[in-house]
């Protein structure tokens, strides 16, 4: 388990502190992650990649020339914000374009979808490329859901290796979704992961048994096997990846792959290397020439006892890519000639003289004066109602913080149990910026657009876009000029009903949260189509939101961690659409409150 952290909210943002402080010969840290502490040449293309804390190296250890150019580092298990997505990619921009990479997972899909949105507007050239190599995650028919684990190393360094090159983004893009293609990958674990503060893991392996086809975030594997011996484990490994090889490999004879042997965390590099002996030796029978493997921790999940095995099936280039040099904290291959320092935007301290390039003067910056806070002109019903909306987000945190510990156990049936802590992060932050902006003088609609900024920012993930998405389409349709009657607040929840099934593609019937919220949105518009009050057209639509959430339990997922695991979560709830239902029914009670 993981024993060593202060506050369990903070541990990300300290791990990250502490992670700079001891490699500023490779990175600097940006606001939401860190870009290299080394020049990138004019016009070169910057690959961001990025994801959740807890899977060390992955993602800023590979920060570093001949890799990443940027990493947008995420809460625990939890995706970067499209925020801390920008703030990277802005710093590590070198007048080339962006290329955004990431794990296949719908947090990150949406948040890094999100950010290329906001780059774009600024003029920056993007493109995004989620790795999906998982095979456990989804069949070959399916492949564009699965999800990305030890795979994102090999595909990184090969559009990361193309763009030290100086080819062009698209070619850089090309090069990532050719490496992405051929790149298969399937883990095995003995137990499951402890998130910091916790008192027990994400999930549990009976003794003498292993879960086969588990993901990197605590999910639970998609069965069980008895206990293997280490050439036992090697062969389960080899033989299921060889069964699935890219389309344009007919026979695994005379190919040359890319190996990785991959730690999740508390397995120990001898053991792996046990492991490894028997991989190669089976390879080899099959006629697979290996090239450069690599047998270590490279993409871990906290503690849990576990490796994976990954593939990446070469051509010429792809090998060429494979085998260039690298110079990061935690991967490193070949010889690079010497860095040059980035002295215009990260001026050398004392702290940095471990550094291999030479220091240079430091002109001490004139003080900046921060500026004061401003919020939009509203009027005074505006700012009354804006009282209401600090209150009903007030209510929300409280619920959420009361019921976290039983979101994360529903999430932990058949997803990586994080519910409760991204929602706990998510609403405690959009409470604290609304109070702000509402002594502030703020109205009703830039109340809830600095709350929605804020969840989104600090609880990333699925949840995190999703509800900043609900905030920001309710305070767009509230205002700061008016008093909202019952109708305005009702068309604002349809708009973020719709939005929301926009941004993640959910639709009723895929045990999300959009079971909840399109019931709850239709109910609420029909009762204040009646003439109904907002209190009691919110206590109407809270109730059928209570029973959409628990029909949920009959639900097979159809998207997100959970899909996988699909007959595990049968009887429970959908923790997304249980935590919603929660949520209407506190907002009730504020209403009721303030009526």
């Amino acid at each position: 388990m993981t024993r060593l952290f202060n506050d369990p909210a903070a541990f990300a943002d300290e791990a990250l502190e502490g992670f700079t402080a001891a490699h500023r010969r490779w990175v600097r840290p940006v606001t939401g992650g860190v870009v290299r502490a080394t020049a990138t040449p004019a016009g070169q293309v910057a690959v961001v990649i990025g994801g959740g804390s807890g899977h060390y190296p992955a993602f800023s250890g590979l920060v570093g020339r001949g890799l990443a150019h940027g990493a947008a580092v995420g809460n625990v298990f939890a995706s970067p914000s499209a925020r801390q997505i920008h703030s990277v990619a802005t710093a590590a921009h070198a007048g080339g374009g962006v290329l955004l990479m990431y794990g296949n997972y719908a947090g990150d899909v949406l948040h890094f979808g999100q950010a290329a949105e906001r780059l774009a507007a600024d003029g920056i050239e993007t493109r995004t490329f989620a790795v999906a190599d998982d095979i456990s995650s989804a069949g070959p028919e399916e492949s564009a859901k699965r999800r990305g684990i030890a795979g994102d190393l090999p595909v990184f360094k090969a559009a990361a290796a193309a763009a030290e090159q100086g080819l062009p983004l698209e070619e850089v893009l090309r090069v990532a979704e050719r490496a992405g293609a051929r790149t298969r990958s399937f883990g095995i674990a003995f137990s499951g992961c402890t998130l910091p503060g916790a008192d027990h893991p994400l999930f549990t392996v009976p003794e003498a048994r292993m879960a086969v086809g588990l993901g990197i975030h605590g999910e639970p594997g998609i069965g069980e096997e008895a206990l293997p011996t280490a050439d036992e484990a090697a062969r389960l490994l080899v033989e299921t990846l060889l069964k699935e090889l890219p389309e344009d490999v007919a026979d695994p004879a005379g190919q040359r792959a890319a190996v990785i042997l991959n730690g999740l965390g508390s397995v120990k590099y001898e053991e792996l290397f046990v492991v490894y002996r028997r991989v190669a030796a089976l390879l080899g029978d099959a006629g697979v020439e290996i090239v450069d493997p690599e047998v270590g921790e490279l993409v871990t999940s906290f503690d849990m006892a576990g490796m994976s095995l990954t593939l990446t099936w070469l051509d010429d280039r792809l090998e060429e890519l494979w085998r260039a040099p690298a110079d990061t904290p935690a991967y490193r291959k070949g010889a690079l000639d010497a860095a040059v320092p980035d002295l215009d935007r990260a001026p050398v301290t004392a702290a940095a003289q471990d550094t291999a390039v030479p220091a240079a003067p430091v002109v001490p910056a004139a003080p900046v004066v921060p500026a004061a806070p401003v919020v939009p002109a509203a009027s005074d019903a505006s700012r009354r109602a804006a009282g209401t909306v600090l209150a009903a987000l007030d209510a929300v945190a409280r619920v959420v913080d009361a019921h976290a510990d039983e979101l994360g156990r529903i999430d932990a049936v058949a997803g990586d149990g994080d519910h409760g802590i991204g929602m706990r992060r998510g609403s405690t932050a959009a409470h604290r910026a609304a109070a702000d902006a509402h002594g502030l003088g703020a109205g009703a609609g830039t109340v809830l657009t600095r709350a929605a900024d804020a969840w989104a920012d600090k609880a990333g993930g699925t949840s995190g876009a999703l509800w900043g998405t609900i905030l920001r389409s309710l305070g767009t349709a509230l205002g700061d000029r008016d008093a909202p009657d019952a109708a305005r607040v009702a068309e604002g929840v349809t708009e973020a009903s719709a939005a929301v099934r926009g941004l993640g593609g959910a639709e009723v019937g895929d045990k999300t949260m959009v079971d909840v919220l399109v019931p709850f949105a239709d109910a609420l518009a029909a009762a204040t189509g009646e003439g109904l009050p907002l209190a009691d057209a919110w206590d109407r639509a809270a109730t059928t939101a209570t029973a959409a959430a628990a029909g949920t339990a009959d639900l097979l997922p159809r998207r997100g961690r959970a899909r996988p695991h699909a007959e595990k979560s049968l009887g429970t709830p959908d923790a997304g659409a249980h935590s919603l239902a929660l949520i209407t029914r506190a907002v009730h009670g504020a209403l009721l409150d303030h009526h």
